[in-house]
């Protein structure tokens, strides 16, 4: 199984990102996918997560200028960022978890992550 998250790049002050993922390999069934971020120097950070039926839940700081959605029958999950200020500077990674057998628990998968840099 894999997660490849895409999208990064630098963007000026104010600007909008789109952050996608896409989970591949041997997998049966999804359960939740979920965006965190790193910060230089700092610790990873949960920002969102969406259920595969739509559920949202972000965390209290991040909410309002992000935006998670999904497309889980095309394995897909989605990072919408407004107004970026240089604090929003992080490698930007997915999560999701993932069943590879039916009927079997779930495991945490990652993605490799995606630098946003938010320069003038």
């Amino acid at each position: 199984v894999q997660l490849q998250a895409s999208g990064g790049g630098v963007v000026p002050p104010g600007g909008s990102l789109r952050l996608s993922c896409v989970a591949s390999g041997r997998i049966s069934s999804i359960a939740n996918m979920a965006w965190y971020r790193r910060a230089p120097g700092g610790s990873r950070e949960w920002i969102a997560t969406i259920t595969s039926t739509g559920i949202t839940r972000y965390d209290n700081f991040h909410q309002g200028r992000f935006a998670i959605t999904s497309d889980f029958t095309n394995k897909m999950v989605f990072l919408q960022i407004n107004n970026l200020t240089p604090e929003d500077t992080a490698v930007y990674y997915c999560n999701a978890d993932i069943r590879t057998r039916a009927f079997t628990p779930a495991t945490a998968y990652w993605g490799q992550g995606t630098q946003v840099t938010v320069s003038s």
